[in-house]
């Protein structure tokens, strides 16, 4: 609780600060002929920013991350590959629309240039400020940046969830617990946001522009947890208290993902390139699209639990797979017997995806732009072109692969009264956890289990 009320009173200070700044602002003069020049001007003032923005996750995409091969290397969105769309590397453009900076359109941006920032995408007050979707992070040329700039304040939602909401191409699809239903959001979809009216930088605290809070990350001190607010033993019932060793809070607490709105869950890339009409789902969702192939969508979901001890390796270009079997595109790390792991839930995202049929590795197929598959519908050119972006072969011979991607599940946390109760785990025949997968000889509640806990001769 004394932490709780600490960062109310942080808060109700950046508040009354960010009042007083947006009145400042109001001396900014324009006209800009660049954004390049908004971020200059809003240096003159706040050098150190930049400087610190510059060592940033956020900034670089990428941070020290261990990789499938054990090697510790800066990985992130720039460098991996995931089953939505695939890669960043040759299709920068389009991607790093929602980068916190102005013109990464190929490898060659400059990361050392701070004038390079974006500072309106995080500070914009007037609702007006958006980027262009193949822009490489520009502006759309209709914002009018001097009334932007003049509005400046205290980040929000808003500008948390203009990037954050709409992940793997639209809202929702990538993340089943962010999405615009969090603009607004009802207390029994979200405690904390609606109940008491959140921002992301209560949980996500941010110290010299570094935004706490990863999901690219080998570090759990960069890690958010329920107990950074919460007490260890926050339940009346000693017995509930106790699962707090094992448990994840999100585990009992988020007890359905796609709360919001449906989230991608199947995309499948070997179905792309045919002229067919979408059929809608039963959420009104495209279930194809000859750019991107089939999807499926759900919502309200029971996600799928793993041990997890905060700590994820990650499949990178050139790594070697087994297209017989499903490609794991990042793998949790932690077990019944890891004593910093515990039970979580995640969303798994499954899928096709194209890969060398020689050197059995995934492909980054280069997208988006001139000679990309999204004009020519054609997969050896793209591959072609994408794999010279990383710096390796293609063979010329293609197929497709399964594979499947974990996606931690921490936001949209439903009120005390809807989270799970005992038998919603421990039910004889309808319990939702797979006890034998998670390294127990059953449930450890059950006559067998108790047992074989020694709870019971």
């Amino acid at each position: 609780m004394v932490k709780r009320i600490v960062v109310l009173l942080i808060f109700s200070l950046v508040v009354s600060n960010a009042a007083w700044a947006q009145e400042e602002h109001q001396e900014i003069e324009g006209p800009f002929s660049s954004p390049q020049e908004v971020t200059e001007t809003c240096l003159t003032c706040h050098e150190e920013v930049g400087d610190a923005i510059l060592q940033t996750r956020h900034w670089h995409w990428q941070g020290e991350t261990v990789s499938l091969s054990g090697e510790k290397k800066n990985l992130g969105k720039e460098n991996m590959i995931n089953n939505f769309c695939i890669a960043v590397n040759s299709n920068w453009p389009r991607c790093t629309s929602c980068h916190i900076g102005y013109g990464w359109k190929d490898k060659n941006f400059d990361f050392s240039d701070p004038n390079n920032i974006d500072c309106l995408i995080c500070h914009d007050k007037t609702g007006t400020y958006k980027k262009m979707p193949p822009g490489a992070g520009m502006p759309d040329p209709n914002v009018d940046l001097v009334a932007v700039a003049r509005s400046v304040g205290a980040t929000n939602r808003e500008n948390c969830g203009t990037c954050h909401f709409y992940g793997g191409g639209a809202n929702g699809v990538k993340h089943a617990d962010l999405d615009d239903s969090l603009l607004k959001p009802s207390k029994d979809l979200d405690v904390h946001m609606g109940g008491q009216d959140f921002s992301c930088t209560e949980c996500h605290q941010t110290e010299n522009h570094d935004i706490k809070g990863v999901f690219h990350g080998a570090k759990m001190d960069e890690h958010i947890s329920c107990l950074d607010c919460h007490d260890s033993a926050p339940h009346e019932k000693e017995r509930l208290n106790q699962h707090v060793s094992a448990v994840a809070c999100e585990t009992c607490h988020i007890p359905l993902v796609g709360r919001g709105n449906p989230t991608k869950i199947w995309w499948d890339w070997s179905t792309a390139g045919r002229d067919e009409t979408s059929p809608k789902d039963e959420f009104g969702k495209d279930t194809y699209s000859k750019k991107k192939g089939s999807f499926k969508w759900a919502k309200n979901f029971v996600p799928e639990y793993h041990w997890y001890n905060g700590r994820i390796r990650y499949y990178t270009p050139g790594y070697k797979i087994n297209p017989d079997k499903v490609v794991k595109l990042n793998q949790l790390m932690g077990n019944i017997r890891d004593a910093d792991a515990k039970i979580y839930p995640f969303k798994k995202m499954r899928g096709k995806q194209i890969y060398d049929k020689k050197y059995n590795y995934l492909i980054v197929p280069k997208l988006f732009g001139e000679n990309g598959y999204w004009k020519t519908f054609d997969w050896s050119l793209a591959s072609k072109l994408g794999m010279e972006s990383v710096g390796l072969d293609f063979s010329g011979e293609y197929g497709f692969v399964e594979t499947e991607f974990f996606i931690p599940v921490n936001h949209m946390v439903a009120p005390k009264e809807k989270a799970l109760k005992c038998w919603d785990c421990h039910h004889k025949t309808k319990g939702r956890l797979d006890w034998k997968a998670l390294g127990y000889p059953g449930d450890p509640m059950s006559k067998k289990g108790r047992k074989a806990n020694g709870l019971i001769d």
